[in-house]
């Protein structure tokens, strides 16, 4: 990751951290809460798209979409902060298992789950 990407994460983080304690609203962001929170808004996110096509839901939704979406994240962010790892490298960590689970040679151009791939 360039320093430059590391830099804007980091802004990202202390902008949201910011406007959370101006408000005095750590009090209430334990763990089990945000991730409530993130599961709600990934609910509403998802209210956008129903029982439309993508291409419909983006036309006609796009702006709520993209409030949505970064709610999301903003309560990703926050739950990192309250859990105390990095999130830039959780999601690393992550791709890391990823590339384990699903190699290129066996994944490429499937949907198949991991434990359907062919051994």
């Amino acid at each position: 990751m360039l320093e430059n990407e590391v830099l804007i994460l980091r802004e990202l983080q202390r902008r949201i951290i910011e406007f959370r304690d101006e408000r005095d609203w750590k009090k209430f962001h334990n763990p089990k809460d945000l991730a409530i929170s993130l599961s709600i808004e990934a609910g509403e996110l998802l209210e956008n798209f129903q029982w439309k096509s993508s291409e419909e839901a983006i036309e006609s939704r796009l702006e709520n979409i993209k409030d949505e979406l970064a709610d999301v994240v903003i309560y990703a962010f926050l739950l990192s902060d309250a859990l105390g790892v990095d999130l830039k490298q959780i999601v690393f960590d992550k791709i890391k298992k990823n590339e384990e689970k699903y190699p290129i040679e066996k994944s490429f151009g499937s949907t198949k789950k991991y434990n359907e791939l062919e051994k």
